[in-house]
């Protein structure tokens, strides 16, 4: 179910069986699609009691309290001082900087067409994973990345968003590209690192990074609703802690180009959940369009074909 690692341990065993933790990768990707699909329905749902400074700093020290607490109990051991100084490049970029600003991008447009936005994020992550990584550009990947945009630019001409604004489109692509940066910092850092030390000294820099906000982090949720509080802890525990966590297992154990490209499905889920959620119907188009991510993602994963 993976593409083809270089650096397998035993190629003469895995061309003769089956990869044995392939569905546990797949189980924990899932996982990670459907915890970031609720986060940008939890953002969109408070964006008017909480602004994005304090949004982005009580979701990050919940999640970094979570991380550090399973680091504790884990005891992982420390990354090396370049391992540290990427997973710290790392923390701004994801944790810090794509946090702040998805939730900035959310107050300008709805949840389905910031998702959408966000989502050109793999391209940019298979096409500079395929020259500064090595990795490559497997025709499966590049066709699925294909079909899956292709469903990304349905959506986006005929799907949820009805109330666009300029300055948040400008914040979607600016969180894209802040995703994909962050996604090939981790994955060279995760090559001598452990996945829940990269996390949780991730989390921990981009809580620090988010430090300036916190006296209007205090009085802001000082004043919220108990709905409110909850998402904020919701989004630190779940889209945060829980799926970062998974995010570093399945992108060590995967290319990024393919990782990555495999949450363009997150879109489609964003679409279902904003509909169910929030009131917020799809259009057939809408719908088509998520058709074609997810059969994207499942064309992308599938393992290129040798001669013999």
């Amino acid at each position: 179910m993976r593409l083809p690692s270089t650096t397998a341990p035993d190629s003469t065993k895995a061309a003769t069986a089956p990869d044995p933790i392939g569905w546990k990768v797949l189980a924990a990707m899932i996982v990670v699609l459907v915890l970031w699909a609720s986060a940008f329905i939890a953002i969109r749902a408070v964006g008017d009691t909480i602004s994005p400074g304090p949004l982005a700093l009580g979701r990050q020290l919940v999640g970094a309290v979570v991380l550090v607490a399973i680091a504790a109990w884990r005891r992982p051991p420390l990354p090396g001082p370049r391992a540290l100084v990427l997973i710290a490049v790392y923390g701004v970029l994801w944790f810090a900087g794509y946090t702040l600003v998805l939730n900035m991008a959310e107050r300008h447009l709805d949840a389905g067409t910031v998702a959408m936005l966000v989502n050109i994020a793999p391209l940019l992550v298979a096409l500079a994973a395929g020259v500064l990584l090595k990795e490559g550009f497997p025709r499966p990947l590049m066709v699925g990345i294909a079909i899956a945009f292709a469903g990304v630019v349905i959506i986006a001409t005929g799907g949820i968003g009805a109330d666009s604004e300029p300055i948040g489109i400008v914040l979607g692509i600016l969180a894209a590209m802040l995703y994909a940066s962050g996604v090939l910092v981790q994955k060279v850092a995760l090559r001598s690192s452990d996945a829940l030390s990269a996390t949780w000294i991730g989390c921990v820099v981009g809580a620090l990074v988010l430090l300036p906000f916190l006296p209007q982090t205090v009085v802001e949720l000082s004043d919220a609703p108990a709905p409110a509080v909850l998402a904020v802890i919701y989004l630190g525990v779940g889209p945060s802690a829980v799926a970062f966590l998974l995010w570093a297992y399945v992108l060590k154990r995967s290319s990024a180009g393919a990782t990555a490209s495999a949450t363009l499905a997150v879109p489609a889920i964003v679409v279902l959940l904003s509909w169910l959620l929030l009131g917020e119907l799809p259009t057939l188009l809408g719908l088509i369009g998520g058709a074609l991510c997810l059969a994207g993602v499942a064309w992308s994963r599938r393992r290129p074909r040798t001669t013999t």
